[in-house]
């Protein structure tokens, strides 16, 4: 099912995915809700993350809402999502990670295939304009080590799930925008 207005914006570290997707938030003209998947409260002692972390606040507009949702991204979507809205949700990579290596330091026993469906029906659902941002990761070799290559096939698989509920999809190469559909 394709969802009215659903943008998916992909592509590698330090393409432009984020600051594309936060152009389109923008130029919508609509109120806007970040949604910030990264979990930071286990970053202690992690300086560049902390930096990359700060300068997507920095950069985005201050009259923005943020909600923090580093585990429900449907039930945060879904209490979110209203007509004459935008919600941006940056990004799935970082929920990904979130699910398959809780704080906890568990270890993943397979992909958490209840949140993705929950995530595919508040997809489904959405009213107003929704922007999703992820990494493409499965342009290279498969990866040694099992829990790697978990995390880089889930992240394929989510991927694909937004791709084909969304109406518009764009790949972010070296800042430029290339679109895939819509």
């Amino acid at each position: 099912m394709t969802s009215p207005d659903l943008t998916f914006i992909l592509g590698g570290a330090r393409s432009g995915k984020s600051a594309y997707a936060e152009r389109l938030a923008v130029d919508s003209g609509l109120p806007v809700t970040y949604v910030a998947t990264a979990r930071t409260d286990d970053t202690e002692g992690d300086t560049e993350f902390a930096a990359r972390v700060e300068q997507h606040r920095e950069r985005r507009p201050a009259h923005w809402a943020l909600v923090e949702a580093p585990l429900d991204l449907a039930g945060v979507l879904r209490e979110l999502d209203h007509e004459g809205h935008v919600v941006l949700i940056d990004c799935l990579t970082l929920w990904l990670a979130n699910l398959l290596f809780p704080a906890d330091g568990s270890t993943p026993d397979g992909p958490p295939l209840q949140a993705f469906s929950d995530f595919d029906a508040a997809l489904s659902n959405v009213r107003g304009k929704v922007i999703v941002v992820s990494n493409e990761i499965g342009l290279g070799v498969v990866p040694m080590g099992s829990v790697t290559r978990l995390y880089v096939d889930e992240l394929g698989r989510l991927n694909q799930r937004v791709a084909a509920a969304s109406t518009h999809v764009t790949m972010m190469v070296a800042g430029l925008p290339l679109v895939l559909k819509g």
